[in-house]
């Protein structure tokens, strides 16, 4: 596990699975000059970046696949949200800056403000992209309506939540409701229980199935049920 140890400011000290690293803290400033080669494995930083391979990682290691800081951001998320991939918590307010970003909060700020969060259903691939900061930072397989039964098309926000919504028309429950018409009858659920306790359609994710509701997975639903808000934007397109 790494950890980052920043009293006195004097050294920035790594501890990874490939070994025990010392960095003086003034080397933050080469970790973000592109010419430099931070991790001195032969490639400026630059072109790490664009060949996709991290500049703080001497080995050859994906910017998705790396951590340096171990802060629950990989080195690719770090750059988009342009946090500091050598500091575990960039604004020093006691989170990481992945459980920040996880939750919308601006790690680059102490505020409790929280960053634009909207949701994008894309109906030809039957998924759903929930953004924080404008960026993509999750992405899972849903099921729209059926042909006879399509899922409009639009802008919405989310008007209700439930955690646990009983339809009346098809007398099933519908976990993690996000309501997106004041009458009730389009939302973003957990796949739908039956009284019994059956779950109807886990096969079906990735494929319409629905009765115009965009369903998603165990997981992923309460995911994003916990994330968003009443006033979220949702772009079903």
């Amino acid at each position: 596990m790494r950890q980052t140890l920043r009293s006195g400011g004097v050294f920035l000290f790594i501890l990874g699975l490939t070994g025990f690293f010392l960095f003086p803290s003034f080397c933050r400033a080469q970790a973000v000059d592109p010419a430099y080669d931070f991790d001195g494995d032969g490639f400026s930083n630059e072109a790490e970046i664009a060949s996709g391979y991290s500049p703080y990682n001497p080995l050859q290691v994906k910017l998705e696949d790396s951590d340096s800081d171990r802060d629950g951001l990989s080195d690719y998320w770090e750059l988009q949200f342009k946090t500091d991939p050598l500091v575990s918590d960039s604004d020093g307010d006691g989170f990481l800056d992945g459980r920040e970003i996880d939750f919308a909060y601006n790690p680059l700020s102490s505020s409790s403000a929280r960053l634009e969060r909207k949701i994008e259903i894309h109906l030809k691939t039957q998924k759903l992209l929930y953004l924080v900061g404008g960026q993509p930072w999750k992405e899972f397989l849903v099921s729209s309506g059926i042909a006879s039964m399509p899922t409009p098309k639009g802008v919405y926000q989310i008007k209700t939540k439930n955690r646990k919504a009983w339809s009346n028309t098809y007398k099933l429950w519908m976990p993690y409701w996000l309501g997106l018409l004041n009458n009730g009858q389009i939302g973003i659920h957990e796949l739908p229980v039956w009284p019994s306790g059956y779950r109807e359609g886990e096969s079906h994710l990735g494929k319409p199935a629905s009765h115009g509701c965009v369903r998603l997975g165990v997981g992923p639903a309460q995911y994003l049920y916990d994330r968003v808000s009443e006033g979220t934007e949702v772009v079903i397109k």
